[in-house]
């Protein structure tokens, strides 16, 4: 399946997205990392869920859209470096964003997103306010000990 502009556009722009769970990380392996997977209702019941990734040794959060017939289609990361299918860097801040043909590998500097990598919950709320999505659940940084993740 493809997805064109429009689609991506009204599922972007749709306010009716909403998450009604608590997140809750959980143990990715034998590593340091943090994941969450959840899906989001909507009106339109767009087949879409979120990934949340984070690993505080390597200094790296991500949230992404992922449509469930295309894949990732929007998303935000920080702490690892992007560069554009035209070679140009956008740096460790970034949101990447679907373009037809070329999927979710275009991205941009966010200036809505002013919290850093090791602040995943203030993240998340910025990142849920830019992308139209309401959480009405609770969602918590993981508790980080030393360089040990609990």
């Amino acid at each position: 399946m493809t997805l064109s502009q429009w689609e991506y556009d009204s599922i972007i722009s749709d306010r009716t997205k909403v998450i009604y769970e608590d997140i809750e990380w959980e143990v990715a392996g034998n590593s340091p990392t943090r994941r969450f997977r959840i899906d989001i209702e909507s009106d339109d019941e767009h087949p879409i869920f979120i990934d949340g990734w984070y690993n505080p040794l390597s200094g790296k959060l991500s949230y992404s859209i992922i449509h469930r017939s295309v894949g990732r289609i929007y998303g935000q990361d920080l702490g690892a470096d992007h560069v554009n299918p035209d070679s140009v860097s956008v740096g460790e801040k970034h949101k990447n964003h679907w373009r037809p043909g070329s999927r979710g590998k275009w991205a941009y500097v966010p200036q809505d997103i002013t919290e850093t990598w090791n602040r995943p919950a203030a993240v998340w709320a910025q990142f849920c306010a830019e992308a139209n999505i309401r959480h009405l659940g609770t969602i918590q940084d993981p508790v980080v000990q030393g360089s040990m993740l609990l």
